[in-house]
């Protein structure tokens, strides 16, 4: 079975589904996405690792995860999301020590969280992508550019019944009243208090201000 390597088109939080985030896999040769459904915590730490001006005070698991690995020479090569099961999403991790290969099965949001910190490449089986992939839905802005991650809409997530919209842009914080100055501020203080849901919220107006 031929491989498709993917890249992260964006993470953002869920309306629909409390608590959970949807990350957006893109393929590299082609326009078809994968949305996957992942916790607050994996999103938090795919963003910090995505944002590499976000340092945490003290080591996230991922992190710890990684400082042992280095420790004892062990390196992520790929990610695989090899399998999908009732809209859930399995993942093996091809790490390698002393010239020997090992395979390691991991949930998905793990997997991408470690290959981000590994700069290992991600990839999926054409037949997932066949069967999963989807073409995003984009709503046309007047006088916008640059924008277009701000109005994806992911139509299903594989789930029967179940859908996910990524925000479009709301402002519920009030950041975009705020001046550059303050948002730095504001984000210094959110790392400082290891809060990395308002930081990477932060770091995405910063972002939009550049």
């Amino acid at each position: 079975m031929s491989l498709v390597r993917l890249k992260i088109k964006g993470i953002s939080y869920s309306q629909t589904q409390n608590g959970a985030y949807a990350l957006i896999l893109n393929e590299v040769e082609g326009d078809r996405k994968l949305p996957i459904v992942i916790g607050a915590f994996e999103a938090q730490s795919i963003a910090i690792a995505l944002e590499k001006e976000i340092k945490p005070p003290r080591p996230l698991t991922h992190d710890l995860f990684k400082n042992f690995a280095d420790r004892f020479q062990i390196v992520v090569k790929q990610v695989i999301i090899h399998k999908l099961v009732d809209g859930v999403f399995y993942s093996s991790i091809i790490c390698e020590q002393d010239k020997v290969e090992e395979i390691i099965d991991a949930r998905t949001s793990d997997a991408i969280a470690l290959a981000l910190r590994f700069d290992a490449p991600i990839f999926t089986y054409k037949t997932i992508l066949d069967k999963a992939g989807i073409f995003l839905k984009f709503s046309p802005k007047e006088n916008e550019e640059n924008e277009e991650d701000d109005s994806i809409v992911v139509d299903e997530i594989l789930q029967e019944g179940e859908t996910v919209e990524i925000e479009s842009g709301a402002d519920t914080h009030g950041y975009r009243e705020m001046s550059l100055d303050e948002l730095h501020k504001e984000l210094d203080k959110a790392v400082a208090n290891e809060d990395y849901e308002k930081a990477a919220k932060l770091r995405d107006e910063i972002s939009k201000r550049k």
